[in-house]
């Protein structure tokens, strides 16, 4: 294999509108792209969503690997909900923590990984499993399940699980916590002054739970935390990353990267040395959303750094098969549903109520036995 292949599955990228250009097909099989991530710029309405995932899967058959791609989307619910009507349209996680219900936020998961994955979407980055601890953190909010450390704890091990059973990958983030900043890390670098003691009985309560629930990934925080590792941020910190999330609490699923055009990073950090510090830092995927030009310039770098041996070939293909070995625990990646079957999943009765029952702040009837 080559080592463009090798980075490519370690690499997601954003892409430019409701389908694939020819350079964008070009550059996916040429260098074995991992997966898509997808924005509001790409999707319309299901049926054109349906045929850009399979447009999207059709690629494997000509790549090295010939394994199904991730297809991502943000999708908490609330601000964060990338799919319009006719599917269902979600409250925010802090409407599930109000209920206080792990049945609730069970289905909230279900149902949402479900409609996804009717279309053709298998990797949700959700849940969000930081805690609101700052009134003033305006780039949370409602996005947290509560101010609660045990009751995000509690409901984040019920929505892990409600993702799994649909069938989609699930992400935790943003690891260990962005629940306390004020700064939008899509504008520069938070730092927080929490030490480890902190972090330990608050923020990472909730991911730790995650981990023990079998969460499939888990998403950086582009943060830094000087009293904990005073050189790096989070996602260029073996500390965090190989230390803390990987020997000391024994996390075996993937670790992804934030995006790694956000300020937080860019305005710090040269371009392409950013995917060689997150790889050496312990990150197994790389995150690019939005900047065409970065995919290639990060692929390039993460090369050359394997061939002067800054980086291991021994790590990277271990991280490679690491990859590998995800995408075949899940044998529903690739939809097999027509487009007439997916459309019974998209905006189901069943679901409208459940979000209609969180806006109400009322459990669901069809739960309370099981409340």
């Amino acid at each position: 294999m080559k080592l463009n292949e090798l980075v490519g599955q370690l690499t997601l990228i954003g892409i430019s509108g409701h389908y694939l250009t020819d350079s964008e097909k070009k550059f996916i099989v040429e260098n074995n792209i991992s997966g898509v991530v997808l924005f509001s710029r790409n999707v319309a309405n299901p049926q054109q969503i349906f045929e850009l995932c399979n447009e999207i899967q059709d690629l494997r058959h000509k790549m090295a690997d010939q394994a199904p791609l991730f297809i991502g989307i943000d999708m908490e619910g609330g601000r964060v909900h990338r799919l319009k009507e006719p599917f269902t349209q979600w409250p925010p996680l802090k409407t599930v923590g109000d209920l206080d219900s792990p049945p609730v936020a069970f289905q909230f998961g279900l149902q949402m990984g479900q409609e996804l994955m009717s279309v053709g979407i298998n990797l949700d980055f959700a849940p969000c499993v930081d805690i609101f601890t700052n009134p003033k953190n305006t780039v949370i909010g409602d996005r947290a399940i509560s101010s609660d450390p045990l009751m995000v704890e509690k409901m984040a091990s019920a929505l892990v699980r409600g993702y799994m059973k649909s069938g989609i990958f699930s992400c935790a983030k943003h690891y260990p916590g962005h629940g306390h900043t004020i700064i939008d890390s899509h504008e520069e670098l938070p730092v927080e002054e929490a030490d480890l003691k902190r972090l330990t009985e608050v923020e990472l309560l909730p991911f730790r739970k995650s981990f023990r629930s079998k969460v499939d990934m888990v998403m950086t925080g582009h943060i830094s935390f000087p009293k904990i590792d005073p050189k790096w941020p989070v996602t260029l910190s073996e500390l965090f990353l190989k230390k803390m999330l990987k020997e000391e609490f024994k996390y075996r699923g993937l670790v992804i990267t934030d995006d790694l055009d956000m300020k937080a990073m860019a305005k710090h950090y040269d371009k392409g040395e950013i995917p060689v510090l997150s790889l050496l830092a312990g990150a197994d995927l790389l995150l690019y959303c939005n900047e065409p030009a970065s995919p290639p310039v990060a692929i390039e770098s993460v090369v050359k750094a394997i061939e002067s041996k800054r980086l291991s070939l021994n790590d990277m293909q271990a991280a490679h098969e690491k990859v590998l070995a995800a995408k075949k625990e899940k044998p529903g990646m690739v939809n097999t549903l027509s487009y007439d079957e997916a459309l019974k999943f998209v905006g189901h009765p069943d679901h409208k109520y459940l979000a209609d029952c969180l806006r109400k702040k009322e459990m669901p009837k069809n739960l309370l036995s099981e409340a």
